[in-house]
């Protein structure tokens, strides 16, 4: 180990050892960016970024774990995405499917698709289904897969969903205007239930939050990271941490 790594790894564990238990975020959001420029700048395929960054998926969910991250949202295909070029998009479907195979099979987290399952090829949103139902019962991380994500998709979803049932009740629209609020509509978001993020980490360099968790972001801290999502490092996400409690005023 050269003095570099060791320097780091001495780093790691002090910054480990330095954050408190019982301030460290309950939901991280992660947008997983810059698969495709990892993969150019390694010269290698663009499948190959992708691959890179499933794995790296995998490896990010043990730290959570050992943390006690009790909900991760990974932000893994927006809607946006769907319109990339076939070839590719057909090698990332496959990827990502692949990826729920290895998530089911660490028989640890539980998952859970926020999305829209109605643009997604059959045979992934039948995984979903299934992958649902039978990590449903699970203790670990609650681990929801932003698949088809589009944060004002899941808005229009949400007002959609309160109106239809409002209306099932017989409610006239003047009702459902006048008892409309914030928790009223937060009740059929896609993570209806789950606290809100209170960190959200970008790779890449990116400064924006593409359409990530509109709604449930009102208050979160966000940390951007110049790393490419696989090159992203257990040192990187500790600092992200130790950023979340240092910076964090939810809303006040």
């Amino acid at each position: 180990m050269g003095l570099p790594s060791l320097a780091y790894r001495l780093y790691e564990r002090r910054l480990a050892r330095s954050l408190p238990g019982d301030k460290l975020p309950h939901h991280i959001g992660v947008m997983v960016d810059g698969n495709r420029r990892w993969a150019k700048l390694a010269g290698s395929t663009t499948a190959a970024g992708h691959q890179a960054g499933a794995e790296k998926i995998l490896e990010f969910l043990e730290w959570c774990e050992d943390l006690g991250i009790k909900v991760v949202t990974l932000y893994m295909l927006s809607t946006d995405n769907l319109n990339r070029e076939p070839a590719e998009l057909r090698d990332l479907l496959d990827i990502i499917g692949n990826l729920l195979d290895e998530l089911g099979h660490t028989n640890r987290v539980q998952v859970q698709q926020v999305g829209a399952r109605d643009l997604l090829p059959a045979d992934l949103a039948q995984k979903l289904t299934d992958l649902e139902a039978a990590t449903a019962n699970r203790n670990g991380v609650h681990v929801n897969v932003a698949i088809g994500y589009g944060g004002r998709r899941e808005i229009i979803d949400a007002v959609k969903s309160l109106l239809n049932d409002a209306a099932s009740r017989g409610q006239s629209l003047k009702d459902v205007a006048d008892n409309l609020d914030v928790d009223s509509l937060g009740a059929y978001l896609y993570t209806k239930g789950q606290p809100d993020p209170d960190l959200v980490i970008r790779t890449s360099g990116e400064q924006r939050l593409s359409g990530f968790l509109t709604w449930q972001s009102a208050y979160s801290e966000f940390y951007f990271c110049e790393a490419l999502w696989p090159d992203f490092r257990r040192v990187d996400f500790l600092r992200a941490a130790d950023f979340a409690d240092r910076q964090r005023r939810f809303g006040a």
